[in-house]
């Protein structure tokens, strides 16, 4: 005997669609953000560890990050403000006791 169809139509989950084509699927992309992220991680890091870094060593780090950055990335001046800019900030306030 078959099987009744099913009246309701299957709920679908959006993580079992196809994935869309993003920009970080391109894999020198990917490349590049990887190697981004470790070296800002690498200037906080030092910033963070370093201390007999100055207040002005370690702007210029940040300055020298933020350049190699936007060279990687032309044109993404925005979401280097939103993300990293922050965290930058932030880290300084801590290190340096900036108000």
């Amino acid at each position: 005997m078959p099987l009744p169809e099913d009246p309701l139509p299957a709920k679908t989950n959006p993580a079992d669609a196809p994935a869309k084509s993003s920009p970080a699927s391109d894999p020198e992309e990917a490349r590049l953000i990887r190697r981004m992220q470790m070296m800002m991680n690498l200037v906080m890091q030092t910033i963070a560890q370093d201390s007999s870094l100055s207040i002005d060593e370690a702007s210029q780090l940040i300055a020298d990050a933020r350049t190699a950055a936007l060279s990687m990335f032309p044109g993404k001046e925005l979401a280097y403000d939103l993300i990293w800019r922050p965290r930058f900030q932030r880290l300084m306030r801590e290190r340096f006791r900036i108000m």
